[in-house]
């Protein structure tokens, strides 16, 4: 058997290649809809050229939002068509909408109808393929993890967990193995003797090294591993790949020292971005301040019916350069929440009143920050502000949990559409992760990315 491995594909590379081959079979699709009935709505010629460029950026931004490119959500084909349907039905209203971009509306209105469906049956049918061909094991990526010091159980639930396509088959550890570890691991050891064996056999696409940074690997499995690495075969660090694939930082696998492995995003230091950063949050708090205003007599009935109490609250918390400052929220606890003490809100939390469940789902509670955004305290995305209690606790059990505070705390942000909701030290280190991850990652692109999945949190009526 080859020692190079099998075809697969990145989360990348599957993210590119869905968008890529939706926008094709949608052009391909309608093309043939033009040629073959009596359709001239849309047409793929130069004349049109700003009506495609239209179309494509209306199905890319609403496939983000309604979770057309989230791989958890692309291998279930009933997930998918609901998402399908959704995306669908929100470009065609917003391009029937913008006429001055589009082409002006047919005189036969049942133009609509087909330019519609055959969109819809595209990316259906295209999805059902790649579902049906693609997403199968004979494409995913399977990978052996080596070394001396790892928990493979952890291992795989964080890198499976984060992508399906995503397989450890199975390690190769230098440490004894217990009669505990042989009667509870599901995933198969292998001999430290022959790892290219081993690899053959498996059809391993790459090697995972997860070593202590102390002892590292032994001698013997690093002649091995150096062999491999001379055939030009992947090998790569347990720490790479867990931020690759989860997009979390691993503070929990490394030493004090965070700079060493995890610079900061130059972005935090660019005063172009920054400008660019305040600009935005002054223009989007406008906006919501100005929403606020509109709705704001709906939210004064639904208070006295369901809420009654102060519509207002303040609270003290932790921002840039651990400054505090007072956040303002909606209320959506009973009065005295916490007589007994600071307390973490929890999901189904007896505290939440009728009203303000619906609050948080929909993420009205969180529309008032927009005043801290626009008097500087806080930014459109950033980690979220924490209580100075919990910043207290947080920072004695969780290294490097005080580095969220080099950059100023958001309304929303990666952590918050990518995590789940926090109300534990577990679920905060998750959290801190995530965090991390955005301020050494941080750009104008992943800010996008952030406001199109907290629309979709949004839409979705996820919010906690």
């Amino acid at each position: 058997m080859s020692l190079f491995p099998d075809i697969h594909f990145d989360i990348s590379e599957r993210k590119i290649l869905l968008r890529l081959i939706d926008i094709i079979t949608i052009l391909g699709v309608l093309h043939i809809t033009n040629v073959f009935f009596d359709f001239d709505y849309f047409e793929l010629s130069q004349q049109n050229l700003v009506g495609i460029i239209v179309l494509v950026v209306y199905i890319s931004v609403f496939g983000t939002v309604f979770e057309l490119y989230y791989l958890p959500r692309t291998i279930k084909f009933q997930v998918m068509l609901k998402n399908i349907i959704l995306t669908v039905s929100v470009t065609v209203l917003f391009y029937l909408l913008t006429p001055f971009y589009t082409p002006e509306l047919p005189e036969n209105r049942l133009q609509i109808i087909y330019f519609y469906i055959a969109m819809v049956s595209a990316i259906s049918l295209w999805r059902w393929i790649y579902i049906s061909i693609i997403a199968v094991p004979r494409f995913y990526k399977k990978a052996l993890v080596v070394g001396d010091s790892f928990d493979i159980k952890k291992v795989v639930s964080n890198l499976e967990s984060a992508d399906p396509n995503y397989k450890i088959v199975g390690y190769i550890s230098t440490e004894p193995m217990s009669n505990k570890d042989i009667a509870t691991s599901s995933i198969k050891r292998y001999p430290i003797e022959n790892v290219l064996q081993t690899i053959n056999e498996l059809t391993i696409s790459e090697v995972i090294v997860a070593s202590d940074y102390a002892d590292g690997v032994s001698l013997p499995l690093y002649n091995q591993l150096i062999n491999l690495l001379e055939t030009g075969f992947p090998i790569r660090e347990y720490m790479q790949v867990y931020e690759e694939v989860t997009q979390r930082v691993p503070v929990q696998y490394v030493d004090r020292d965070f700079y060493r492995y995890f610079p900061f995003s130059r972005s935090n230091q660019n005063k172009f971005y920054i400008l660019t950063v305040r600009l935005f949050d002054i223009i989007v708090s406008i906006l919501g301040i100005s929403f606020f205003i509109l709705i704001i007599p709906f939210i004064i009935i639904g208070n006295l019916l369901g809420n009654r109490g102060p519509l207002f609250y303040t609270q003290t918390r932790i921002g840039l350069n651990g400054r505090a400052f007072k956040i303002i929220k909606l209320r959506t606890m009973i009065v005295n929440a916490e007589k007994s003490g600071a307390q973490w809100a929890k999901k189904n939390d007896s505290r939440i009143t009728f009203f303000g469940t619906f609050l948080r789902k929909s993420r009205i509670d969180e529309i008032p920050q927009f005043f801290n955004v626009f008097m500087g305290e806080m930014s459109v995305i950033g980690p979220r502000p924490e209580r100075p209690i919990f910043v207290q606790e947080l920072s004695k059990e969780i290294s490097f949990y005080e580095i969220r505070h080099v950059i100023k705390p958001g309304v929303t942000g990666w952590a918050q559409v990518m995590g789940s909701y926090g109300n534990s030290e577990e679920d905060a280190l998750e959290k801190l992760q995530y965090d991390l991850y955005y301020i050494k990652h941080r750009n104008l692109f992943m800010d996008l990315s952030i406001v199109l999945k907290t629309i979709s949190t949004v839409v979705n009526y996820r919010g906690q």
